[in-house]
Formats: C-alpha cells, structure tokens, sequence
C-alpha cells in the first residue's frame, strides 16, 4: 500500500515514514502543502496523512483543491489543533479520520488500519476467503488449521489481493504497490511471477478449493467464487 505523508516537521515526517515502511508500507514524503499537492495529483496513492499547518500550501486548501480535482484518496488528518469545530469542517470536506498531537505509534497504526480496511469494504482486521484467514493486525495468515509461513513481499501481495478480493489486479498494480511508483515492470514482470508462483504453492497448492488464479491478458484474481 502507498501513502503520502505531508508534514513540514522533519523529525515527526521521518519517524512516521520510518514506522510505516517497518510495517511494509510504500511511503513517499512531502515537506509542504504545494509539494504534497502536486504529488498527490500526479500519483495514486491508498491513503494521504496530511498535517494542517503547512508552509506553501495548508492542509485545509490542499484538501480542497484535491477535491476540486476529483482526488478522492483516503486522508488522515494530523494536528496540534483539538477543537470540534475543525475537526468537522475536516470530515465534511471529506477526509476520513483525524488524529490530535501528540500520539503514539500503535495510534497512528490503528487508524491507518482502519482507513484502509473502510476504504475496501472491509470489516474486520481478519480478511477471510474461503478458509484462507488473513489477519492484517498481526500478519498472520491460516488456511484451515494450517499456519502459512511468508516473506514480507509474499505477505504484502496476498494482503493486496485481500484488500482487493474478487476484483482483478494488474501487473502494474501489483509493482506499484508493493515496490513502489517507480517500479519498472520490465525488470520487475519476473520477479512479480516468481512471489505469485511461490504464494499460490503456498496458499493453494495442497488444497481442494484454489482461490489465487490467473486471468490471461489481464491479471491476477483472489476469490473463493468460481471463475
């Protein structure tokens, strides 16, 4: 998952970035509301955390002129500020949550979380297609009785699926998501087959039922419907 981080204190951005990127996160930084703008409208990002008080550009324009422009990317609010009266003006502006400092780490997480999961239609921490549970809390992942053991790059990708469970998703998409905007997909196609080919041995091979499959010219598809 991508996200955009607009905060013009260095120490604050740099640890944020820092405890996202531990939890496998894509993390990319802007300084000031003018840069965290373009950014955002350049690229696709899964979620923005925006800080209100920005030299260039404050968060409440930035949020406003990326709704002008029909950006409608998850925002996460941070500020000094507790009154009720920005944080309503905020939510109706349509960000999606906002959070008061200072907080701590497993703060910021849970609502990070909780964005993300409301933002795919997602209810629970635990994702579940047929008998494949993934816990996005602490990236556990079970099928049946079973424990399935992966890397962090085999982890992210299935948990991508999950957050995008019966949709297609594309190669693009994939490198995008788990190596970043920059990614080269035509040094990275095989390396994105060799992670799908080693999750699906994982997390289909020795099961009745496959839920990770295929769609030829298009992508990859995680599901428990029949296709």
């Amino acid at each position: 998952m991508n996200i955009l981080i607009i905060e013009d204190n260095m120490l604050l951005r740099d640890n944020i970035a820092f405890f996202l990127k531990k939890e496998n996160y894509i993390v990319e930084t802007a300084d000031d509301g003018q840069k965290g703008y373009e950014l955002a409208l350049m690229n696709k990002y899964d979620l923005i955390i925006l800080d209100l008080m920005l030299p260039k550009m404050d968060g409440m324009t930035l949020v406003k002129y990326l709704k002008v422009n029909n950006i409608n990317t998850p925002i996460l609010v941070l500020s000094a500020k507790s009154l009720t009266e920005d944080k309503v003006n905020l939510l109706n502006l349509g960000c999606d949550d906002y959070l008061t400092k200072p907080f701590v780490s497993s703060e910021l997480l849970a609502r990070v979380r909780s964005i993300l999961r409301r933002t795919h239609n997602i209810s629970s921490a635990v994702i579940q297609i047929a008998d494949l549970e993934i816990d996005t809390n602490i990236k556990k992942v079970k099928r049946g009785d079973n424990e399935i053991e992966l890397t962090s790059k085999e982890y992210m990708m299935l948990e991508f699926f999950a957050y995008n469970k019966d949709k297609i998703v594309t190669r693009t998409e994939i490198g995008e998501h788990i190596w970043g905007k920059n990614t080269d997909l035509l040094t990275m196609s095989n390396s994105i087959d060799v992670h799908i080919k080693n999750l699906r041995k994982k997390i289909d091979s020795n099961y009745k039922k496959k839920i990770l499959h295929t769609k030829r010219g298009f992508g990859f598809i995680l599901t428990d419907k029949e296709i």
